[in-house]
């Protein structure tokens, strides 16, 4: 697991631990019977491809920890309309404070402003996280293959498994929709045994952070009809969404590119509002 990870990962302890402190998990449980129904995450995915049409999550994003800075004027609500208004189907919000500028309230603005299903985007490894995505108005969550992988003393890495199915598992059970994300295939094997996982192939590199486009086409040979596959990363022209769409991958994680762009729904439109749509594709 390269450097950065591991930084986030152990910052993510310290975090649980302390919000656990200030909000103990009964108090979140007990708030969730009051929440109106989650606004499904999936099945907006479904409904766009099912008239084929590309489905977009629109990521709201402030920083990174490889790029910085990425948005000064930022204004999450603002932000969500502009992505309903260009033609999202979902949004993806960044919550993690140390490493992405982001915050739970962000997921909060983005809900009351627009009608669209959000992912909570952090490093999800416990069941806190998973009630508290619930409470700040999530409608989905995020979990990474590579957060649950541990290096064993002959460099072979073993993924908790059980935890990820038990994190998946509690996340249907709260009305969540839950995007798994791999890097490799070895990952991707993992995330085909879990419980019908939306899979995301990142085609960053974590240990790089360069990106390329050939992780998803790659991956998505490994991956039957049923599974919906989402590209992450490195989506920055017209010709990239061809290139994918041709491959049979119709929906797509894109943050930097729209977040950099003045209006980022305008700019969402113009990478995927030209795009034919393939008639009567019923893959997800």
């Amino acid at each position: 697991m390269p450097d950065i990870l591991h930084r986030i990962l152990d910052r993510k302890l310290e975090e649980i631990a302390e919000r656990s402190r200030r909000r103990t998990l009964d108090d979140l449980a007990a708030r969730i019977a009051d929440l109106e129904d989650t606004r499904g995450f999936v099945a907006a995915i479904d409904a766009r491809l099912h008239d084929g049409n590309p489905a977009v999550i629109a990521e709201i994003k402030k920083a990174s920890p490889s790029k910085g800075l990425i948005r000064a004027d930022f204004d999450p609500a603002t932000i969500a309309r502009s992505y309903e208004r260009g033609g999202a189907t979902c949004l993806s919000v960044l919550t993690d404070a140390d490493f992405f500028q982001g915050h739970e309230d962000f997921v909060k603005q983005a809900r009351d402003a627009c009608s669209l299903p959000i992912l909570r985007k952090d490093f999800i490894i416990d069941e806190y996280q998973v009630y508290e995505a619930r409470v700040i108005g999530a409608d989905c969550i995020l979990l990474i293959v590579a957060a649950f992988g541990n290096k064993e003393p002959d460099g072979d890495v073993i993924f908790d498994e059980e935890r990820l199915t038990e994190l998946s598992l509690l996340a249907a059970e709260l009305d969540l929709d839950v995007l798994v994300e791999v890097h490799n295939e070895e990952e991707l094997e993992i995330a085909l045994g879990m419980p019908a996982p939306l899979i995301g192939v990142n085609n960053r590199n974590l240990r790089t952070f360069e990106t390329s486009l050939g992780t998803s086409l790659k991956l998505k040979d490994r991956v039957g009809p049923e599974t919906a596959i989402v590209a992450e990363s490195g989506i920055h022209t017209t010709e990239d969404v061809r290139k994918l769409r041709e491959a049979g991958i119709h929906t797509f994680l894109v943050g930097e590119a729209f977040m950099r762009a003045a209006d980022p729904g305008a700019e969402l439109h113009k990478l995927f509002g030209a795009q034919t749509p393939h008639a009567h594709h019923r893959h997800r």
